[in-house]
C-alpha cells in the first residue's frame, strides 16, 4: 500500500483489511480517534510500539509522557509538525 492509498482510506468508515497493529493505530489517529489509536499502540511492545505511543501522547499534548515514550523508542521528540510525524510514521511502517 502506498502512503497515498493509506491517506485515501481515511475517507472510509472502516480501516483497510489486514493492517498491522501500528498502522491500524495510525489509521485511527488519522481519523482523530485518539483513544482507539492509543489502546492499540500501548499493547504493541518494543521500540516501534513506543514510537507510535510517543506520537499519540504528543498529539494529546502530554509532552512529559511523550518524551518518556520517545526515550523508550530510542528517539527524541521531533521538531516537525504532528502532521509530518504522522506521515513519517505511516511511511515507515508501510515499508516494513
Amino acid at each position: 500500500m502506498t502512503i497515498e492509498a493509506f491517506v485515501q482510506s481515511l475517507q472510509q468508515s472502516a480501516p483497510p483489511a489486514g493492517l498491522a497493529p501500528l498502522l491500524l493505530a495510525l489509521w485511527h489517529a488519522g481519523k482523530d480517534d485518539w483513544h482507539r489509536a492509543h489502546n492499540i499502540a500501548q499493547d504493541v511492545p518494543g521500540p516501534d510500539g513506543a514510537w507510535v505511543h510517543a506520537y499519540l501522547h504528543r498529539v494529546e499534548g502530554d509532552t512529559w509522557n511523550a518524551n518518556y515514550w520517545y526515550r523508550r523508542a530510542g528517539r527524541s521528540m521531533p521538531n516537525h509538525s504532528l502532521k509530518e510525524e504522522w506521515k513519517v510514521l505511516v511511511e515507515h511502517f508501510l515499508a516494513h
